[in-house]
């Protein structure tokens, strides 16, 4: 039960998240989600890690989902997950359905010059070869978020890393 006056988030995804699966561990739930794209952004692999991340690109646009009315505490879940390696922001993303703007939040990739991003991160190829990987990770961040109120992002982050095969240098 929400308050009235409790605020929905719609949170632009373009990596794993698009998976239902996995934002069924997430939230606990499987949220309305749509098809949109995310102009003035670029989508690129990451060195040594099974997820992508966007940055600021004039010329690029982003394909991804939104999902559609997240409570504080499924936007809480969705930053732990997010790690401390991105930041949430406000953006205008267009619907494919029917080419409505939306305002939403996303997350992007905070070292804009990270020398580790390279080429498209490709989703189909991610669901073949990392979902299932992904979905036991995903499982352990939101047990360790439930059952240790204390942990904090750097723990999650470290997890990520940790158990999708790269390990952040201090």
């Amino acid at each position: 039960m929400s308050s009235s006056g409790a605020q929905l988030h719609n949170v632009f995804v373009y990596g794993s998240f698009q998976e239902p699966d996995i934002v069924n561990i997430m939230l606990d739930r499987t949220p309305e989600i749509i098809s949109a794209t995310l102009p003035g952004f670029k989508r690129f692999r990451l060195k040594g890690r099974l997820h992508p991340c966007t940055v600021p690109s004039e010329t690029g646009e982003v394909h991804g989902k939104v999902l559609l009315g997240l409570n504080d505490e499924e936007l809480a879940n969705v930053d732990a997950v997010e790690g401390n390696e991105y930041e949430r922001v406000t953006v205008g993303i267009v619907r494919k359905d029917n080419s409505e703007k939306m305002t939403v939040e996303t997350y992007i990739w905070i070292n804009k010059d990270d020398p580790d991003m390279y080429g498209e991160w490709d989703f189909e190829e991610w669901k073949r070869l990392h979902k299932e990987t992904f979905m036991k990770t995903i499982k352990e961040i939101m047990e360790l978020k439930k059952n240790n109120p204390g942990k904090g992002v750097d723990d999650f982050t470290l997890i990520l890393h940790e158990n999708l095969g790269n390990t952040p240098s201090a």
